[in-house]
């Protein structure tokens, strides 16, 4: 843990992004994961946006889709009364690559969810091995966790979820529903 960015270095980078609630591209670029999670869950379901930043734009396309929506970032929103809930969904949007402890991260996040709930997860995915000295998202220090396709494939099993993959670094993990 001792090779790990510190708090400060970190909160200073994300201050760095540009991740303004009104900006439609970044309201494009959060879309590419919404579009996945917001076809999969039943209009009004309640979820959480894990990792929501200092612009919680993904929480506000939440609501005005018409669903209950809360946002948590250890950093810029820390009310860990948030993480005592449950959810019908979850997204995580560029936020896997900054967790230090990423087996506790996703055993929180699959615990928060209730059954037949989803958990989202959007990051840059590693499947390219031999380009991966030179990868543009391994040189930012707070990057310090790294998925590839098959990952998600042990994350899902370990979790014990349904995963889709159904775009480019998109992975939608599915909790068993609870039988009746």
């Amino acid at each position: 843990m001792r090779h790990l960015p510190e708090l400060a270095t970190e909160h200073a980078r994300y201050l760095e992004h540009n991740n303004e609630v009104d900006d439609p591209d970044y309201r494009e670029f959060l879309a590419r994961l919404w579009v996945h999670v917001r076809q999969r869950v039943a209009q009004g379901a309640s979820g959480l946006d894990y990792g929501a930043g200092p612009g919680p734009a993904l929480v506000a396309m939440m609501r005005e889709d018409g669903f209950e929506a809360d946002g948590y970032d250890p950093i810029f929103a820390p009310d860990t009364e948030l993480l005592e809930r449950t959810y019908d969904f979850i997204v995580c949007t560029e936020t896997a690559e900054h967790m230090h402890r990423p087996g506790d991260e996703f055993s929180r996040l699959g615990g928060m969810l209730r059954p037949g709930g989803l958990l989202g997860v959007m990051t840059s995915f590693a499947d390219n091995l031999d380009a991966f000295e030179n990868w543009h998202y391994r040189r930012d220090p707070t990057h310090v966790a790294f998925y590839s396709a098959g990952t998600m494939t042990w994350i899902a099993g370990h979790m014990g979820c349904q995963l889709e993959l159904p775009a480019k670094n998109v992975a939608i993990f599915r909790k068993p529903s609870v039988a009746g």
